[in-house]
């Protein structure tokens, strides 16, 4: 099952009389407006540092919306707010330096924001949702492919859906480039970064 939609197909019949495909109700259900559940979602991210390990991290302060059309991919919808002083990448010390402004710049931009621009549906449960992505003051198009997890009713009589995603950027794209030269070769922080999505959230009341 799908979380926005599936594609069916269109019969015409030899008087060219075209008949709709029927939605499936259990999608149907799907459609409304979803809180993002902080406390049960992660978006995190991995850089490569001096060239041979990964540094891994999370932001820990965030808020979003998903407004899911069960029938139509296209006429769903997601943004979501990050606030940038919670970085956290289990050492305090690196965490601020990318608060600071070779990085981040916290103080002065408090918030990363993405706003979907539109959704799609790959096949199956896969999905591709494409948006603007602002870090700082740069806003760029971003692309997050997307595998949906499912949908369910908590212990507490919450409907929720979840997906994970993933996507790679060059953080230079946004104007991160402050980097260390390594006397071997290479830089300290690379420009690559992955970006991963885990996500929980839950139907808004009607």
């Amino acid at each position: 099952m799908g979380i926005f939609g599936r594609k069916g197909n269109t019969t015409t019949s030899t008087t060219t009389t075209t008949t709709p495909t029927a939605v499936d109700p259990a999608l149907a259900a799907l459609t409304g407006t979803y809180t993002v559940d902080a406390s049960h979602t992660r978006v995190g991210f991995t850089a490569r540092h001096a060239m041979v390990t990964n540094v891994r991290g999370a932001f820990t302060d965030l808020d979003g919306t998903l407004k899911l059309d069960g029938s139509d991919p296209s006429g769903s919808k997601a943004s979501i707010t990050i606030r940038m002083a919670s970085i956290d990448t289990g050492a305090a010390d690196r965490d601020g330096h990318l608060r600071s402004a070779d990085f981040f710049d916290a103080e002065t931009f408090p918030e990363m924001t993405f706003r979907s621009t539109k959704a799609e549906q790959l096949g199956g449960s896969d999905y591709r949702i494409t948006g603007d992505l602002t870090i700082k003051d740069t806003t760029r198009p971003l692309s997050i492919d997307l595998e949906f997890n499912g949908s369910a009713t908590d212990p507490f009589g919450n409907e929720r859906v979840g997906f994970e995603g993933s996507a790679t950027i060059l953080r230079s794209d946004w104007g991160l480039t402050w980097n260390a030269a390594l006397e071997a070769g290479g830089v300290l922080v690379s420009d690559k970064i992955k970006l991963n999505f885990d996500i929980s959230a839950i139907k808004d009341a009607a």
